[in-house]
């Protein structure tokens, strides 16, 4: 099979971000498998929309930049370059991430298989401190946004990718609409997600034989914030996770929408708590911790989620999955 033509989606809202947002650009342009072109999506900022212009005007490589067409939001950003992406895949990276040499690579040998529709990879931190703090679980990751304990590894079918590190055939969108709206985030406001979760289940429902698959080969390394690394971040995050669950599951079924979950949270959680515990009474840093902040974030998914359930039920949260015009 052809090797596929890959489009870079990189979606940016800030200035605050410049450094990094060059960085991710010149990792894509670094690329062992050359991207077909790079996409910068700017989420209603004219003054950086103006500014990535002028940079990139007279770039080597190609590189586009566009303004959101939709509502302001991550999910309108994606869906903005996926209309006017011309690659068969569209792969997407996070503005404050960088990847490696062979990140697109990996990503399209996945596609040697016809079956394959997404494409996910693995997520590293790069913690602004320089280090984990010795209480922040790796069962916890996803809270700032990279891969986390529990993912199985290697090469592996899987319910959804995760959105700052993952790749879709144009034909995916076709069948099943863009990213929803309304559910992820919207610059620094609260920092809601599972849109890509959403998405991957309703490719699967509109092709029940569709395969996605993360591969851990496919690296990016994702800057984490100091405010992120602090316990009133990760307690706020968790409760955002809990609300956009309810709303996957109000969509698509508790059953589908909590399909991963459940293992989550009745197996990989109690081991990391027993670690954690384990550790704590091996006088190692961090144990006792650990385990509290595992606790808490469950607590606080799950307030998170008893909310957004109640709010759904009323019709007080909605979000919208619109048809993208597939660009090419």
């Amino acid at each position: 099979m052809t090797a596929p033509a890959i489009s870079v989606v990189i979606c940016v809202y800030t200035e605050d971000r410049w450094e990094d947002i060059l960085a991710a650009v010149a990792s894509v342009r670094a690329q062992s498998y050359p991207a077909l072109e790079t996409l910068l999506v700017v989420d209603h900022n004219t003054a950086l929309l103006d500014r990535l212009a002028a940079e990139y005007k007279e770039a080597d490589g190609p590189v586009r930049v566009l303004a959101n067409a939709g509502p302001r939001g991550l999910s309108a950003g994606r869906n903005t370059g996926v209309a006017a992406a011309e690659g068969a895949v569209i792969a997407f990276l996070d503005d404050d991430a960088v990847a490696e040499r062979d990140w697109l690579r990996h990503f399209a040998e996945g596609y040697a298989d016809p079956r394959v529709l997404a494409v996910g990879g693995r997520t590293e931190p790069v913690w602004a401190s320089g280090r984990r703090p010795d209480w922040f679980p790796e069962e916890f990751d996803w809270v700032v946004g990279c891969t986390y304990r529990g993912l199985p590894p290697g090469r592996v079918r899987v319910r959804n990718v995760l959105g700052g590190n993952a790749s879709f055939r144009r034909t995916a969108f076709e069948l099943a609409g863009g990213f929803a709206t309304g559910i992820g985030r919207d610059g620094d406001r609260r920092p809601l997600g599972c849109e890509e979760t959403e998405l991957c289940i309703r490719i699967s429902r509109a092709r029940p034989d569709a395969v996605l698959l993360i591969d851990d080969r496919a690296v990016i390394h994702h800057r984490v914030p100091e405010v992120r690394e602090r316990f009133a971040y990760f307690r706020t995050r968790t409760y955002a996770e809990g609300l956009s669950k309810a709303l996957v599951a109000r969509s698509v079924g508790a059953a589908k929408g909590l399909e991963s979950e459940r293992r989550y949270t009745t197996r990989v959680l109690p081991a990391g708590i027993a670690r954690g515990l384990r550790d704590a009474a091996l006088a190692r840093p961090g144990g006792a911790g650990r385990a509290g902040a595992i606790v808490a974030g469950v607590l606080g998914a799950a307030g998170g989620y008893l909310v957004g359930t109640v709010r759904a039920r009323r019709g007080g949260t909605r979000f919208a999955v619109p048809p993208v015009e597939v660009g090419g």
